[in-house]
């Protein structure tokens, strides 16, 4: 995305690193189609800044700073507000501006003067336009902002039908696992191991920003060190348009692994295999199960429901980590998960909370056939304290028929003794 602030070495500053010194580099920009300047706060610039946020937003993106003058490009400091500037920012967008636009606020508090400063308002180009601001839809012309056209209304609405299709897209996409089918090798993976996949998007992201090596390799050492944190191995292997990191070598036949596909615009996909019962400890879960009066068929796959979700919130927490490291907002990401091969699996537990369960109500499992789940949006609003290791933790128990939500006593006892990891 467009910056008119540059570091030493010439690249793209982000709001957060921009300091009260970088606006001197305004003096040699002029006011355009990313670019917008107000001397003052005044209350008809206040209601202005609604329309201009939106026509950034329907159009490419830009910034607005108030506190330059726009003829002489000189530092008009506007008085500090009584109330937080991103607050009043934030406020007047979600009052006059539908859907709320993607943008961040910052005031720089003058040095030499700390009850003044200028305020910067960075707008990022919107997935899902058009951002209507009062009922009127803004786009920009030129270094102003004016109604759209009927055609450049359709292109807004066909704006929205791609990006959907993108995420959907996305929610496609399967990591390769070697020796998962034809191959009847003792202890390797077989064909159909249930697998559970968490897709994160990434929004406001073009393909056209493709990032430098120096970028992917700043991402590489995140991830590397967010499994490290984790105290799991990495490796990695590069694909055409992603990397790979992988908790055991991809060649090493018959380990059932976890990976983490990152992209470059940082669009993450998490694949957890389930942890599957086998021998004595299948033999174990299934005299169990008979001694409650419950038989497992032949050939039905039975998971351990507490190894599974460690293995799943484990994984998970390594992309919080990545993404606290990176310095990414959760809010900027599209979530979905899905179940791969996982149509009728049984958990399984040991725990006496799960055994006096199924006696009375049966066993749990998977009970649909097509496990993706709908996108969920995290700059909805409901989701500020989004965790990954939550989100997955609790899906995943969800789609296999823990009754998540449920005010049964019996429920609820169930829902705490499965989804605790501390044993």
């Amino acid at each position: 995305m467009f910056s008119p602030f540059r570091d030493k070495d010439g690249r793209p500053k982000a709001l957060p690193d921009v300091t009260w010194d970088d606006l001197a580099q305004l003096k040699e920009m002029d006011e355009g189609f990313v670019l917008e300047f107000k001397c003052s706060n005044t209350p008809s610039v206040r209601r202005k800044i609604p329309k201009i946020v939106a026509s950034f937003a329907n159009s490419r993106g830009g910034w607005l700073v108030v506190g330059i003058a726009d003829e002489t490009k000189e530092l008009t400091p506007i008085p500090r507000p009584q109330a937080d500037f991103s607050q009043t920012v934030g406020e007047l967008c979600r009052r006059h501006v539908s859907p709320a636009p993607p943008f961040d606020v910052r005031f720089l508090v003058d040095p030499a003067n700390d009850r003044q400063g200028v305020g910067l308002v960075q707008v990022a180009e919107g997935d899902f336009p058009p951002y209507v601001a009062d009922g009127v839809v803004e786009i920009r012309e030129g270094s102003t902002s004016g109604p759209a056209t009927g055609a450049e209304l359709v292109e807004l609405y066909n704006k929205t039908t791609r990006r959907h299709s993108e995420v959907a897209s996305f929610c496609r996409r399967t990591v390769y696992y070697p020796g998962a089918t034809g191959t009847s090798l003792p202890g390797v993976q077989p064909l159909g191991t249930p697998l559970f996949d968490l897709y994160l998007f990434r929004m406001g992201q073009r393909t056209s920003e493709a990032p430098s090596r120096a970028e992917l390799a700043g991402h590489l050492d995140a991830m590397r060190a967010g499994f490290s944190r984790q105290g799991i191995e990495s490796y990695v292997q590069h694909a055409h348009d992603s990397l790979i990191f992988r908790s055991t070598p991809p060649m090493r036949l018959g380990e059932l692994h976890s990976a983490i596909e990152l992209f470059g615009d940082e669009s993450m996909k998490l694949t957890v295999p389930a942890v599957p019962l086998a021998g004595a400890e299948r033999a174990r879960a299934v005299a169990s199960l008979a001694a409650a009066g419950l038989a497992v068929p032949d050939g039905s796959q039975i998971v351990d429901a507490r190894q599974t979700l460690r293995r799943v919130t484990r994984m998970a927490s390594v992309l919080d980590r990545y993404v606290r490291e990176r310095g990414i907002s959760w809010q900027s990401y599209a979530v979905a998960y899905e179940l791969e091969d996982m149509a009728g699996i049984v958990l399984w537990s040991d725990d006496d909370a799960y055994l006096s369960y199924v006696r009375e109500r049966g066993v749990l499992f998977c009970g649909t056939t097509d496990g993706r789940s709908r996108v969920r949006y995290l700059d909805d609003g409901a989701h500020d304290s989004f965790r990954a290791r939550q989100f997955a933790g609790s899906h995943f128990f969800e789609a296999c028929g823990l009754p998540l939500g449920s005010t049964d006593p019996k429920d609820v006892a169930l829902v705490d003794a499965l989804l605790s990891t501390s044993r």
